[in-house]
């Protein structure tokens, strides 16, 4: 078992396999179901959060949380961890707060995504907690917003996006 694998298995609490939902699969269901067999282990978690060491933990109507790993693995040339993965994280869990309102046979796309670093992120940080909201969905555009903390709440980073609902064609 890989090192990381096994760390977002401690994030998840459970064994987690990694792999791609087709898309006429994962349109099927309302999108809080699709999450939420995510969550289960009934459908595959994305390879993302595999190679990232992050992972979905919380799923609600309007509401989606991921827990991450920071690990030298993801440092930048200062020896920080890559804004990149912040914002992974947290584009994560912004989108996945829309797509737990998505009706069977919706999809979405990102349109906007506006990060702000507050401050850095080493490996010794700990563990972080990304909780996105869904502050709009309309029939074509949704927005939604999220923040990246520590254990304690300390704030690390915080982000809006807006996201194009379409329908997805069958078959």
């Amino acid at each position: 078992m890989s090192t990381h694998k096994s760390a977002v298995e401690r994030l998840a609490g459970q064994a987690v396999s990694f792999g791609v939902t087709d898309s006429k699969s994962a349109t099927a269901m309302p999108g809080i179901e699709f999450l939420r067999a995510m969550m289960s282990g009934k459908l595959p978690a994305p390879p993302i959060c595999e190679t990232l060491d992050f992972i979905l933990v919380e799923a609600e109507p309007g509401r989606a949380v991921f827990e991450g790993i920071p690990s030298d693995r993801f440092r930048n040339p200062l020896g920080t961890v890559h804004g990149g993965w912040m914002t992974t994280l947290l584009d994560s869990s912004l989108g996945c707060a829309v797509h737990s309102t998505l009706k069977a046979g919706q999809g979405y796309t990102t349109v906007d995504l506006a990060i702000s670093f507050v401050r850095a992120v080493h490996q010794s940080t700990g563990k972080l907690r990304c909780e996105g909201k869904v502050i709009h969905v309309g029939g074509r555009i949704a927005t939604a917003e999220a923040r990246l903390v520590d254990a304690e709440g300390k704030l690390y980073a915080h982000g809006t996006t807006t996201c194009l609902v379409m329908q997805v064609p069958a078959g």
